[in-house]
């Protein structure tokens, strides 16, 4: 047959992947390949198929029959791309066009792909090597820069040694040297050059480049180079010429960057007449702040700068003149939003100076007729309660202060009144001032009334502006405080978090999430949460790659190490890690505790372990109005008073994998034969000496002071049970080859393929005869004592707030449901029988019995507290009332009510019937 008419037959195929029919596609492919059954297209384009149908065995084995045939066909080549990156064969990516490269070595697009396989999987001196050959064989500039780029993201790996990093830039520099066009042909190749000269110190050749015509031109026009200049003046302490460079800029050319200023500051504080200095910056910056006026406040802001400078130096002579400069600023800045935010690092004041600048706000005539009139009110009450006392911090002038935000709130609300409903209201921050009070409030006296008062106030507020994020903000973390889930999820949902804010802001509903979790009753709504909250690491991984590829293509060089950096950020994410253990907390509730949930769970979870974490979470984001001499709203509001920080990640995990190791089947020696995809580099810190069992065993108190209470306990009866069952797992473990001869019959039958790489032994081959049981100890006390602690713990906080009672009660649910997991290996007679362990099992019924009956008490607490929630709402009702000088009707406070108290209600009852649903499933 032809090959145009084979095309044509496969055009069905093609058709099929790329609608996502993937069934349709396996099937049309089946069909072909009875015909043409040594066709490796149709192989290849079948295993992308069943790659994206998750049928991962059944793709493996045609995976390595095309692989075998060393392709060096376009279209096989792309298509076993897609595959292997989806089986997470990186590796045999690189291999596949390396092969392909070797084949046809003549062929540029192959040893581009080999460059860029490479460069995905981090082998940077791979990749170095590889561009340094395309530049010799087909003596094209751009394979040079390649080279110098790749050397230095090998450099500046954390992995490579000092000594080398510095060996490496040398290189990059020779590389650059032996260009037949110099680098200033383009600003990114200039770039690229500063980068090199800047690490090696190389300040003659620096200077040469910097001060040529060509030079200025480029950091004129390309801010990447500009920046760069700047460190490397900076470096070399040449902050003096920095700041002349700097004021020739502002003067002549109006250059309004913020960084212009501050290099004319940095450079003022660095001679030896530093007074002279500042008298010369402050009349620059005064003939800047008279010039601009109110179209920019650069200068304004920058004589501040200089002020508060001049007075850590201890050459400012007049202790008024912050005084001055503050009024001046409020005066021309006072109208616009930035004015607060600008003015905070420098209202903090000696007595003297806050009481003239107290009262200074005091005097102004607050007036709400115009917008801007309502902006300058706002921002007098901001800088007002940012300035106060402790001692004027007292519940009962916060409750005027409250009155005073909500009657000029609604008092500013008409002028809102013909805005489009996408449109804040210009009253907003007065809502914000008041949700920041009612917050502080609550954190003075402890009464929950304020937390109430708050969620229907700030709805009312939300009511007038639909699109007030800030406001839903407070909002999330009053319900979370409240025990009201469903309408934190609610206003987080209405948030519209968009890619990578997934990362930045999930811990706002997704730290601690499996306290509210009702998986166990089948509402998986923060479990779907917690996969959607993910997505975004699943396209870093795949799309990141193609920005990092695109700038090398067009020669982006200055963007490359953001790219990377960018990618790194997030697949070492902190909160990625924290959602999937949260997630993971939840599954066990709702899925069958089965070896297929624990054996790749493991594996996952010691990934993690093992790298290094980075905290990309956005606390700042909040609305923060409060006093300086108290807590921020974050840390006000936080769940428990607790972030899930590195410390908290670090001891579940390490609780989790303990466990799931111990009741898994699966050796390093079987992971290792199993494992389909590359296994990730370990990237976090720790003694490489110390073996995984070690490690997990370890813990430091920095990491349980992340804890609450309720935690470590929960942590000491985990660690109780995995130190005290360890032998007894250890002993009754099948061997490795009895593993992996399960493995392959499973894979065999499913597939009709041998596992490959597997030797088996003989099936009459010799037996290691196996060792004595180890001896039944007791368990100790940390577990035997453990539930009965919980019922104490769980009648003191029966008056307390619903969410530390549902604290107690899930953590006491997951404490079971470990020791299920590290039971579920003895619950096989056979098992029990070969290795002598009755009298082991006999000792888990009196634990088993304890948590049941404990858990039943629980159960019927929780379902009571659900059912009283109804008897609560005029309660709640009346509290939601509570809001002085509002304008709010009480069909709308009603309403807030009744969703707080039926939110409140689902989540008791939902825990309540869960935890008997799973006492059902294993209570025997």
């Amino acid at each position: 047959m032809s090959s145009a008419a084979l095309e044509r037959q496969m055009r069905p195929v093609y058709d099929a992947l790329d609608t996502g029919s993937n069934k349709s596609a396996v099937v049309a492919c089946d069909k072909l390949l009875k015909k043409h059954p040594k066709n490796v297209l149709l192989k290849s384009l079948k295993a992308l198929a069943l790659v994206r149908q998750q049928k991962i065995e059944e793709s493996l084995t045609l995976c390595d029959e095309v692989l075998a045939t060393k392709p060096v066909d376009d279209a096989i080549l792309t298509a076993m791309m897609h595959v292997l990156r989806g089986l997470g064969r990186y590796n045999d990516v690189i291999c596949m066009f390396e092969e392909a490269y070797k084949r046809q070595p003549t062929n540029e697009e192959y040893g581009a792909q080999t460059f860029f396989a490479n460069i995905r999987a981090g082998n940077w001196k791979s990749a170095q090597q590889i561009a340094t050959r395309m530049h010799k064989q087909f003596q094209e500039d751009r394979y040079l820069y390649w080279s110098v780029i790749s050397a230095v993201l090998q450099a500046d790996d954390p992995g490579t040694p000092a000594a080398m990093r510095t060996i490496l830039y040398k290189l990059a520099h020779r590389l650059i040297e032996s260009s037949p066009t110099p680098s200033y042909v383009g600003a990114e190749r200039f770039y690229l050059h500063l980068l090199v000269i800047r690490e090696l110190k190389l300040n003659e050749e620096a200077d040469k480049l910097l001060n040529s015509d060509i030079g200025q031109k480029i950091c004129a026009v390309s801010l990447a180079c500009d920046e760069l200049r700047r460190k490397i003046w900076g470096d070399r302490g040449m902050a003096a010429e920095e700041g002349v460079h700097a004021e020739k800029r502002i003067v002549e050319k109006s250059d309004r960057n913020w960084l212009e200023f501050l290099s004319v500051l940095d450079a003022t504080f660095t001679g030896s007449d530093i007074s002279a200095s500042v008298q010369k910056s402050r009349e620059l910056f005064e003939q800047v702040a008279t010039k601009d006026g109110s179209r920019d406040r650069s200068g304004l802001l920058a004589l501040l700068e200089l002020e508060r400078r001049a007075k850590e130096a201890g050459v400012s002579s007049e202790p008024s003149r912050i005084n001055e400069l503050l009024e001046k600023y409020f005066a021309v800045v006072g109208d616009k939003a930035c004015c607060f935010e600008d003015l905070k690092p420098y209202v903090i004041l000696e007595d003297e100076q806050r009481s003239r600048w107290t009262t200074f706000l005091e005097q102004l005539h607050i007036s709400l007729a115009t917008t801007k009139e309502l902006q300058k009110a706002i921002n007098v009450h901001k800088l007002l309660r940012f300035s106060l006392l402790p001692s004027e911090i007292t519940t009962e002038s916060e409750n005027k202060r409250l009155e005073i935000y909500t009657k000029l709130y609604h008092e500013a609300l008409p002028l809102g009144s013909a805005l489009a409903v996408t449109e804040l209201q210009p009253a907003d921050d007065f809502a914000l001032l008041a949700g920041n009070t009612y917050i502080n409030l609550w954190d003075l006296s402890h009464d929950y009334n304020y937390l109430y008062s708050a969620a229907s106030f700030l709805e009312f507020a939300l009511s007038k502006s639909k699109q007030s994020f800030l406001t839903r903000l407070i909002l999330i973390r009053i319900y979370r405080l409240i025990g009201a889930p469903s309408l934190a999820l609610e206003h987080y949902r209405a948030l519209s978090i968009k890619q990578v804010q997934h990362d930045t802001l999930s811990h706002l509903v997704l730290s601690r999430a499996s306290t509210f979790s009702l998986a166990s009753v089948g509402d998986i709504t923060y479990s779907t949460e917690c996969i959607e909250a993910s997505q975004i690491y699943l396209s870093n991984s795949q799309e990141t790659p193609e920005f990092v590829m695109r700038a090398f293509t067009s020669e982006k060089y200055s963007q490359i190490p953001e790219f990377i950096t960018f990618e790194n950020r997030l697949e070492n994410s902190l909160q990625r890690d924290n959602v999937k253990m949260e997630h993971l907390r939840m599954r066990l509730t709702h899925e069958p505790i089965a070896s297929d949930l624990i054996d790749m769970e493991l594996i996952e979870l010691k990934f993690i372990f093992d790298k290094i974490h980075h905290d990309n979470r956005d606390f700042e984001i909040f609305p923060n109005y409060q006093p300086r001499e108290t807590q921020g709203i974050n840390q006000q509001t936080l769940l428990f008073g607790k972030s899930e920080g590195l410390g908290w990640l670090s001891v579940f995990l390490k609780v989790y994998i303990r466990a799931f190791q111990q009741a898994s089947d699966l050796d390093d020696t079987v992971e290792d034969k199993l494992l389909i995809g590359d296994r990730p580099k370990q990237t976090g810190s720790f003694d490489r000496s110390l073996s995984l069992r070690d490690r997990l065993v370890e813990r430091s108190e920095d990491d349980i002071s992340e804890l609450t209470d309720d935690e470590q306990k929960f942590v000491e009866f985990t660690t109780g049970v995995a130190n005290w069952l360890e032998p007894y797992h250890d002993h009754a473990r099948p061997p490795p080859s009895v593993v992996l001869a399960e493995a392959a019959k499973q894979t065999e039958l499913k597939t009709g393929h041998p596992l490959k790489g597997i030797e088996l032994p003989p099936a009459n081959g010799n037996a290691i005869p196996k060792k004595d049981a180890p001896a039944v100890t007791e368990p100790p006390e940390v577990i035997t004592k453990y539930f009965e602690t919980v019922q104490r713990r769980f009648e003191d906080l029966k008056d307390a707030p619903l969410v530390n009672i549902l604290h107690v009660a899930t953590l006491a649910q997951e404490a079971f449901l470990l020791f299920v997991v590290e039971t579920n290996r003895f619950k096989t007679p056979s098992i029990v029988k070969v290795n002598k362990l009755g009298a082991l099992v006999n000792s888990f019924k009196s634990i088993r019995a304890d948590a049941v009956s404990v858990l039943k008490h629980v159960s019927t607490e929780l379902l009571k507290i659900a059912q009283s929630e109804a008897a609560n709402r005029p309660a709640v009702a009346s509290a939601c009332a509570l809001v002085p000088a509002a304008q709010i009707d009480s069909d709308f406070t009603n309403g807030v009510a009744r969703k707080v108290v039926e939110s409140r209600k689902k989540v008791a009852e939902g825990l309540g019937k869960g935890i008997a649903k799973i006492l059902t499933t294993y209570a025997t």
